[in-house]
């Protein structure tokens, strides 16, 4: 049986003095932030008994920040493992008592959405949202921040100049990369088509100008056709789908930005192309695995949830304990790319 780690062993893998670790988990005199988070990383390293003692000594005198976050469609497997992170970013926050409300809209109502927004602001310091960039939520962003509660958009930006901060992937960028290997991959020249779940979402906006950018200037022999309005369901995507394989034999890939990708498989599953189309999509999910492993999908863009939970943790904090930035900034986080060799 494995020896239980010591003080000692504690001290040594935070390279600090045993004395310093006993004035960490005692409190007894006062030790500099830094310090006490590498002691408190080390003991989660190496499973030190008194981990969570430390995390309490380490949390007492720190503020409070009640942080309130509005995601999507409650029942897709994405926003499931997003609500889930931050919940976990919320935990491990050091330098204040993070205390995250996770809620979700599903209609497509602007006004649900300024609703629920409202709602949850009334309960927190700031607030974290995915939405659709829609005057009405501009407005209820710029009133929010009149009376001091900063609102960050996520995934895609909306409210530009108005909100806090935008945190997520350049979409541009993620839009071009799809292109890519879509023109790379297709065995000839033919269409390509692009889903979306609303023309209201300015990174799926972005996603589309950065895929007809690319085709546009590497590959003008291929098509590309008008976008595909989804809502994120999966029997439209499958009508959707369908409908293009039945009428469009030169289609030669597909850029499926948003969820519900598992009605679009089973549309490719059903009607089985003797030249199945290059297909792009988001984020890594339970169904977007098995359509890598079918070789269905050939490359899945996704979000770094563990990172970008964390770093916006931590700006919205900054933005609670400083006030609002000069200059309303963007984080772009680099995308993770899933193919069927590396799932």
């Amino acid at each position: 049986m494995a020896k239980r780690p010591t003080i000692s062993d504690l001290a040594e893998a935070s390279g600090v003095s045993v004395a310093t670790v006993d004035r960490v988990l005692n409190g007894r005199l006062p030790v500099r932030e830094e310090t006490a988070r590498r002691v408190y990383q080390a003991a989660s390293a190496i499973g030190y008994h008194a981990t969570r003692l430390i995390k309490q000594r380490m949390h007492q005198e720190l503020p409070e920040y009640r942080l309130g976050f509005l995601l999507r469609k409650p029942g897709q497997h994405f926003y499931q493992e997003f609500a889930r992170e931050l919940e976990r970013a919320a935990a491990q926050a050091l330098r204040f008592r993070c205390v995250p409300i996770v809620d979700s809209w599903a209609g497509q109502s602007p006004e649900d959405i300024v609703g629920q927004l409202n709602r949850l602001a009334g309960k927190t310091h700031a607030v974290a949202l995915v939405s659709p960039d829609h005057p009405a939520v501009t407005d209820a962003v710029e009133a929010l921040k009149a009376h001091g509660i900063p609102v960050f958009s996520l995934l895609s930006d909306f409210a530009a100049g108005v909100r806090e901060g935008y945190i997520g992937l350049n979409n541009r960028k993620a839009g071009r990369t799809a292109a890519w290997m879509i023109a790379k991959c297709a065995r000839r020249p033919g269409k390509v088509a692009v889903f979306v779940s609303s023309h209201r979402f300015q990174g799926e906006e972005l996603r589309e100008i950065g895929l007809r950018s690319y085709f546009r200037e590497r590959a003008p022999s291929f098509t590309v056709l008008e976008p595909l309005v989804n809502l994120e369901t999966s029997e439209l995507n499958y009508q959707a789908m369908t409908d293009l394989l039945n009428t469009n034999p030169d289609l030669v890939g597909c850029h499926i930005v948003g969820g519900a990708i598992e009605g679009a498989i089973a549309a490719v599953r059903a009607i089985k192309p003797v030249d199945p189309p290059i297909v792009v999509c988001d984020q890594i999910t339970p169904e977007s695995r098995v359509a890598l492993a079918d070789n269905i999908a050939t490359m899945v863009i996704a979000t770094p949830l563990e990172r970008l939970c964390r770093e916006l943790v931590d700006l919205m904090a900054i933005a609670i304990k400083d006030g609002p930035a000069n200059a309303p900034g963007q984080t772009f986080l680099p995308f993770d790319i899933y193919l069927p060799e590396n799932i």
